[in-house]
């Protein structure tokens, strides 16, 4: 697994230890970053104790119940619990994930949450996003047309349909792209992983009627070559995608339309 670095912020404190419930026997110990931009003090990492008797399997449960029985100042996002709206992304035990899909059991030891590594954090768990979702933007996540529009629908054939598999199920919880060091180095201007993957599926979408433009707007030394092929996007992606491979095309295109 890829192991990540912690968040960027000051130094990082220990804080404060929650007593274990009473009576429980099965405890997991569960470490939380934790920061409020309201209170002037420094990063810290509390610790928990979760009754794994009383908690469901996931990472979520645990935070889940954490907020509801012991801390409820305690901060995250969180909505479908399937895997499916991309919320709960954070960090961990060194790997960025969705908390909803991913099991206590395959933790060794305490459990550790960050944030999303190498964002602005605007509170706990909580990454700021804005600059993420403007880049998805950027890309233009819509059918292009200049036809017509059909009385319908756009048809398309089961050929062309089966080219935006691996493409499509991205669900946008930013997993790869903070985990992209090329991202980290240069999130200002390099598109990442995430919004990449997305303008592939629409460049090669047959019914998209805008290739050459979005091929135009790529065309620059950081929105897309600044992609290095380090893998940590596809080894982290929690939907099993591969967007370095969606990069790599869209370089190829680049290439052929040259020649």
């Amino acid at each position: 697994m890829v192991q990540l670095t912690l968040p960027k912020n000051s130094t990082i404190r220990t804080g404060k230890t929650w007593p274990a419930p009473e009576g429980a026997t099965n405890l997991r110990k569960v470490q939380i970053y934790r920061w409020n931009p309201d209170d002037g003090k420094n990063p810290s990492v509390d610790t928990y104790h979760v009754d794994m008797d009383t908690c469901g399997p996931m990472v979520l449960d645990a935070l889940i119940k954490i907020k509801n029985e012991i801390d409820p100042t305690l901060t995250f996002r969180r909505s479908c619990r399937e895997g499916i709206c991309g919320s709960c992304a954070m960090n961990i035990d060194g790997i960025n994930t969705l908390a909803c899909i991913y099991g206590m059991d395959e933790v060794k030891g305490d459990i550790k949450i960050y944030p999303l590594p190498h964002m602005p954090v605007i509170k706990d768990l909580i990454p700021d996003l804005t600059h993420f979702y403007a880049q998805h933007a950027s890309i233009m996540p819509w059918l292009e047309t200049k036809t017509n529009h059909p009385q319908k629908e756009w048809r398309q054939s089961v050929e062309d349909r089966e080219k935006l598999d691996g493409l499509y199920e991205c669900v946008m919880c930013a997993c790869c792209s903070t985990s992209c060091p090329s991202y980290w180095w240069n999130g200002d201007r390099y598109l990442g992983p995430a919004a990449l993957l997305h303008a592939y599926r629409w460049i090669i979408d047959s019914r998209d009627e805008a290739t050459g433009e979005r091929l135009d707007e790529l065309e620059d030394p950081f929105k897309l070559y600044r992609c290095h092929t380090i893998m940590n996007c596809a080894k982290t992606c929690p939907k099993g995608l591969n967007p370095a491979k969606a990069i790599a095309e869209i370089k190829k295109m680049m290439v052929e339309r040259v020649v």
